[in-house]
């Protein structure tokens, strides 16, 4: 296998229960279907194929970007790298619409409103109350992080804005010294740094669809500028 200086290899984890049930999951900490595992294995398999390998493990906290990439290696049968798992990349937290069936939110809010929210770029959901059981301040697993950076709901601009942090003072770094990295995160979490990496406008990035399981190779050169994408279908 190959190793190139300067790449990345964006993943969106593979489906989960309420994927499969049309329910936004945003930070909910739902498992991945058997479909899902296999979504990985493929990646993997296809990693495999194109001659790939990595240095570096980069997720959510999220469960299932855990099962996704280790489903991935394990069928890559890769070596053990560094895991380092971060909230920033977390999916983008849909406030009240979280764990809500796409039909129910539309009956409720509206369809226009909630498309809006879903697909736009400045659109917020309805945020959750301090006291709602589904607020990452109630969560143990966001204990030590300040309360004052957990969402009550983010629009695409939130989201980017969070993630993007990670990119210049983690990700960054590490592939300008030459490091490969793998991250297995969420749709919107992707959606927000190839915005970011691609100057992608507010209108263009609502068409943007990232498909569960379908690793997505990009190649910097020195100046860190992206010189190659390639999605490996």
């Amino acid at each position: 296998m190959s190793r190139v200086a300067h790449r990345l290899v964006l993943v969106r984890h593979g489906s989960s229960d309420w994927n499969m049930s049309n329910r936004f999951t945003g930070w909910t900490d739902v498992p991945l279907t058997d479909k899902g595992v296999e979504q990985a294995t493929r990646a993997g398999l296809r990693l495999v194929e194109a001659g790939i390998t990595f240095d570096e493990l980069h997720t959510s906290v999220l469960h299932r970007t855990y099962q996704t990439a280790d489903s991935l290696l394990t069928a890559a049968q890769h070596k053990s790298i560094p895991h380092y798992a971060h909230w920033r990349l977390n999916e983008r937290h849909y406030g009240q619409l979280q764990g809500l069936q796409k039909q129910d939110i539309f009956a409720r809010w509206g369809e226009q409103n909630a498309l809006h929210w879903w697909r736009g770029y400045l659109a917020v959901p309805p945020p959750l109350e301090l006291n709602d059981s589904r607020h990452p301040r109630i969560d143990p697993l966001y204990k030590e992080l300040d309360p004052n950076l957990l969402p009550s709901s983010e629009s695409l601009a939130d989201c980017q804005q969070r993630v993007l942090p990670y990119w210049h003072e983690v990700l960054l770094p590490s592939l300008f010294a030459g490091r490969s990295a793998l991250v297995v995160s969420h749709g919107n979490t992707i959606r927000s740094l190839l915005m970011h990496l691609e100057n992608i406008s507010p209108d263009e990035i609502t068409k943007m669809e990232i498909a569960p399981g379908v690793p997505l190779v990009l190649q910097f050169n020195q100046a860190m500028k992206m010189v190659g994408r390639e999605w490996l279908e």
